[in-house]
């Protein structure tokens, strides 16, 4: 049988984790393995300084005091009779679309999956005022799951699916958005008149593209973008290496005192 491993960065016990298991009960074995507490916004973190615990909540379902990225090591590490045959992570309470997929923790889950060899996916929901209905996006994901194990990506290759809200009426292959994001440091004092922090959005424009995900969201689209680790600019090889052919060692002195 084969083997699913199923994560998120909103807890073990979200709903969006819970009908994303129970969708992919007909492909496999699902075990899920995910965060004690909530850990979005982790991105890719990977807990180096502190031992984590594992704990068996129920049958196939386990909580680790740490990020995403820490769950799925632990997971093929120690609760896993075998590798996985898929690594599938969400559904996310919101959507990890365009820039955002840096911060993301949901998408890290599926991120770590392909860098140690695995199928993978991130599953997202835009977020609603209202009542969470998860059915509509389990579904996109058992359906691209089935595809992905009888169809693997290339090595390193993992989908960032996103969906709409109400039924889905559609699928498009799309790019990442870009937008020009700017933060806000919001400085308030405490009861003791000691600072402290909240960080804030104080911009978020979205740059046009017809192929983009945050495009196909708009239109009502499930929006699926292959990525991958390698953060390299390609385009820029050529750029960089011009920079750089003049530098020797004796470029990399230390430099004297400034008068």
């Amino acid at each position: 049988m084969r083997r699913i491993l199923v994560t998120n960065d909103d807890g073990y016990f979200s709903p969006g984790i819970i009908a994303l298991g129970r969708a992919l009960e007909p492909l496999g074995r699902v075990t899920i393995v995910a965060p004690q507490t909530e850990a979005s916004a982790v991105g890719h973190a990977l807990t180096l300084r502190r031992p984590l615990r594992l704990e068996q909540v129920s049958e196939h379902v386990y909580a680790v005091d740490g990020t995403p990225t820490d769950c799925v090591n632990i997971a093929i590490d120690e609760v896993l009779d075998g590798r996985p045959d898929l690594v599938v992570s969400g559904i996310n309470r919101g959507l990890n679309i365009g820039d955002d997929v840096t911060y993301s923790g949901t998408v890290a889950g599926a991120l770590e999956g392909a860098l140690l060899g695995y199928q993978a996916m991130a599953v997202s929901l835009k977020s609603t005022p209202g009542e969470w209905d998860f059915e509509p996006a389990a579904g996109v994901a058992r359906a691209l799951a089935a595809i992905l194990l009888e169809k693997p990506l290339p090595n390193r290759t993992f989908l960032n699916v996103n969906v709409p809200l109400g039924p889905v009426t559609g699928i498009r292959v799309t790019v990442q958005a870009k937008r020009n994001h700017i933060t806000q440091v919001d400085r308030r004092l405490d009861p003791r008149q000691r600072p402290y922090f909240w960080i804030e959005e104080a911009m978020d424009e979205w740059e046009p593209h017809d192929q983009s995900d945050r495009q196909a969201i708009a239109d009502g689209l499930v929006s699926v973008t292959p990525l991958q680790p390698d953060l390299t600019d390609h385009k820029a090889l050529t750029l960089v290496d011009g920079m750089t052919r003049g530098l020797v060692p004796a470029s990399f002195a230390k430099a004297g005192p400034t008068s």
